[in-house]
């Protein structure tokens, strides 16, 4: 398996809150190139603990072996299963969460996987190849109106009837089967001077991408369950990249008798951060406190 390329994102700013010390325990709820996980598991050795969990079966594997020899428990798992997998390794309370929303570096790099619209990999787009319904499919068997719902819901996209119409009408003469054939499709169908910000394509695979792995319906059950876990004092420490997410953290927070917030407004990236890791310029990052 390749070494990660996964840069992880405001390291300065999930240290300063979760603080990690040596004999802490921390959950990192989302893996992936391992980068935040290191960083926690090397401040609380020798006899603390990180337990990491990721639903991508690459990035567990990976970090089975780039991890090695520091203290922690890997699982195949979504962070929304993080009660059952806490239990199974016999972790717990904890002194904090952390949640990367984002998606892996390693991820978009692997053109199998359709994350990338500037890949000719298969439009697959799921964190776990053995789990669900890939993108193809779904395109492939919605109507019009459901998938022009699909793709402003998700990914709020004012177009979404227009490119809607626009995937169907081409699925009609062949299939869409790689990222490549849909990124084309969707460039095809939005005004040219739409937002010269964002490839035309940008919201539409987030909206599939969501869509095909429940992300939203997994952070939910995230928020409700993940405050139990805390010890007092413990913190939860939440990445999010887009306004849907961002605003589910934002209201869970506020609406938790547990939690104490301790962020008015999220924390964002420095210039020089974006400047090196241009993926982390639209993170937000949130804090809250396990009262009582």
């Amino acid at each position: 398996m390749p070494p990660t390329v996964h840069i992880p994102v405001m390291p300065a700013e999930v240290l300063e809150q979760l603080d990690p010390r040596p004999g802490k325990v921390f959950l990192d709820g989302t893996l992936g190139g391992g980068g935040h996980t290191r960083m926690l598991a090397e401040r609380v050795a020798p006899n603390g603990r990180v337990v990491a969990v990721d639903r991508d079966p690459g990035a567990v594997e990976r970090a089975a072996e780039t991890l090695r020899g520091l203290p922690i428990a890997v699982a195949c798992s979504s962070y929304a299963e993080a009660p059952e997998v806490l239990a199974e390794a016999a972790v717990g309370p904890l002194d904090g969460v952390l949640l990367d929303l984002g998606l892996s570096s390693d991820q978009l790099d692997d053109r199998q996987r359709g994350f990338s619209f500037h890949a000719d990999g298969p439009l697959d787009l799921r964190f776990d190849p053995t789990e669900g319904k890939p993108a193809a499919q779904l395109i492939a068997r919605l109507s019009a109106e459901h998938l022009a719902d699909v793709i402003y819901r998700y990914g709020e996209e004012r177009c979404s009837r227009r490119i809607a119409r626009a995937i169907v009408a081409r699925r009609t003469e062949r299939p869409i089967t790689t990222a490549n054939d849909l990124a084309d499709v969707i460039r095809r169908a939005v005004p040219r001077d739409y937002d010269a910000r964002l490839d035309p394509a940008t919201r539409t695979f987030q909206a599939l991408r969501i869509a095909v792995n429940e992300e939203l319906h997994q952070l939910e059950i995230a928020l409700r369950r993940l405050p139990a876990l805390l010890a007092p004092g413990g913190r939860l420490v939440i990445i999010s990249f887009h306004s849907l997410e961002d605003r589910m953290v934002k209201e869970a927070f506020r609406a938790d008798d547990r939690l104490k917030v301790l962020t008015s407004k999220p924390l964002r990236p420095t210039d020089e951060e974006v400047a090196a890791n241009p993926r982390a310029r639209s993170a937000k990052l949130r804090v809250a406190e396990r009262v009582g």
